[in-house]
């Protein structure tokens, strides 16, 4: 479990954040390395331009023919990441990956239900349906509470 505490500084202090911790697990850097560099937008491609788009408006990336796609309610971006390199930069709290093609963003499922041989199907928010791979449901349970 992690503590906060904040601090009112000194009128001669300034501003700063102090980590507390008995080691430094790969939760614990990816939070300090979103607070270092404070950055909720990523780069996207899109008809030979570079977009910026909110972390927190992708509803899911997929891996289709070698290429990475992030999709939004509106639009549909590349990005030069692979899967396995957005598993380590995204906040393993929000982002989830799905099955081998999927990752998906867990602030944007609209409802769960049971699909065959012990795989659920996700709905999100622009009624995309996702499913969830066997191996994968006991992590989306946990993460969710259910």
């Amino acid at each position: 479990m992690i503590k906060i505490t904040i601090l009112e500084p000194a009128p001669d202090e300034d501003d700063e954040i102090i980590v507390k911790c008995r080691f430094l697990d790969s939760e614990m850097s990816l939070l300090l390395n979103q607070l270092k560099n404070g950055s909720s937008k990523m780069n996207f491609y899109k008809q030979n331009k570079i977009v910026l788009v909110d972390k927190e408006d992708i509803l899911f990336f997929e891996s289709v023919d070698d290429k990475v796609f992030a999709y939004t309610l509106d639009d549909v971006y590349e990005t030069k990441f692979k899967l396995y390199e957005l598993e380590q930069i995204l906040y393993p709290k929000s982002f989830f990956r799905a099955n081998k093609a999927v990752i998906v963003n867990l602030n944007k499922i609209k409802s769960l239900s049971p699909a065959f041989r012990g795989r659920l199907e996700a709905v999100l928010k622009n009624d995309y349906k996702v499913i969830i791979s066997r191996s994968q449901v006991p992590k989306l349970k946990e993460l969710l509470g259910l």
